[in-house]
């Protein structure tokens, strides 16, 4: 169970993460963050980033198994790495439809996955 729920929390913290950090590409496509400017720009993110920061530490600490989780600190980190690739090209696929999926993303995702299987490989 605090598996899945270290999963689940890195996911949620992705999302936040994400639209932190790429999210304000669109905001002069929605009227109202036209004037926002730069330092308005940043705080937005920075508030978004606090989001990611409530699920991130808590899923840290419920997965590592120094805490009683299931996850070493180096699982923890090829977990959240591939849940952030998987959350961004969703991301970039809904928000900025001009992006394309090439061969060369696709391999680099495959080789992702299995840094995945041999940092879990016993």
């Amino acid at each position: 169970m605090k598996g899945i729920a270290t999963i689940a929390l890195l996911v949620l913290s992705n999302v936040f993460m994400t639209l932190a950090w790429y999210g304000h590409l669109k905001f002069k496509d929605w009227k109202w963050f036209e004037q926002a400017g730069l330092i308005g720009i940043i705080l937005i993110s920075w508030g978004l980033a606090f989001f990611e920061y409530c699920f991130q530490v808590p899923a840290n600490r419920i997965g590592f198994q120094g805490n009683g989780g299931p996850f070493s600190l180096l699982q923890l980190k090829v977990i959240q790495e591939v849940i952030t690739l998987v959350v961004f090209v969703l991301f970039s696929w809904l928000f900025f439809k001009t992006e394309t999926l090439k061969w060369n993303h696709l391999v680099g995702m495959c080789f992702l996955v299995l840094a995945v299987y041999f940092i879990f490989k016993k």
